[in-house]
């Protein structure tokens, strides 16, 4: 398993980082965390996963980070095992985070492999038809788990069972 975290890194309580200690997934981590070039997050996650077995090889991506993966899907054209794309943010949106450069346009192209779009309904950096449309181009299975915000520890997300068990649902597909 590999996390990607997205702006601002993950943070001691956020999910991923308990996932991380938990069960020893790998955490990609990125040189700029608050204002990121998306080529060089592209790069930095290439190299992470040049020293893994793509074929055996999970990406838990959230917010930023799932559009920093897409694009590094849309440039390197790997196949992977799977994909859990949690709280996608849209770079095309004007509620995207100021400051960064080069995630707009959203790549819109189908994912050569397994993957979940896991969004909620009051996210305040993704629509829910937004998130939907990502799902639908990315041949993502789909999964809103209602009002939980931007699935983080603002949203008073900390171990996030749920989350543990769709990325269950993921690695048997």
């Amino acid at each position: 398993m590999l996390t990607i975290p997205g702006i601002g890194g993950s943070g001691p309580t956020h999910w991923q980082t308990l996932w991380e200690k938990e069960y020893g997934f790998t955490c990609v981590q990125q040189r700029e965390w608050d204002t990121p070039d998306s080529d060089e997050w592209v790069e930095t996650i290439n190299n992470y996963i040049q020293k893994l077995d793509p074929a055996n090889l999970i990406v838990v991506a959230h917010s930023a980070a799932c559009v920093a993966f897409i694009h590094w899907v849309k440039k390197y054209n790997v196949v992977i095992k799977g994909a859990l794309l949690v709280a996608p943010a849209d770079a095309d949106a004007p509620t995207f985070p100021p400051g960064t450069s080069g995630f707009a346009p959203v790549p819109l192209n189908k994912l050569p492999f397994p993957s979940i779009v896991v969004t909620s309904s009051n996210d305040h950096f993704v629509t829910l038809e937004r998130a939907r449309q990502f799902a639908d181009v990315w041949g993502s299975q789909f999964v809103n788990i209602g009002e939980a915000g931007h699935i983080n520890v603002a949203s008073e997300y900390g171990e996030w069972q749920q989350g543990l068990e769709i990325l269950n649902d993921l690695d048997c597909i």
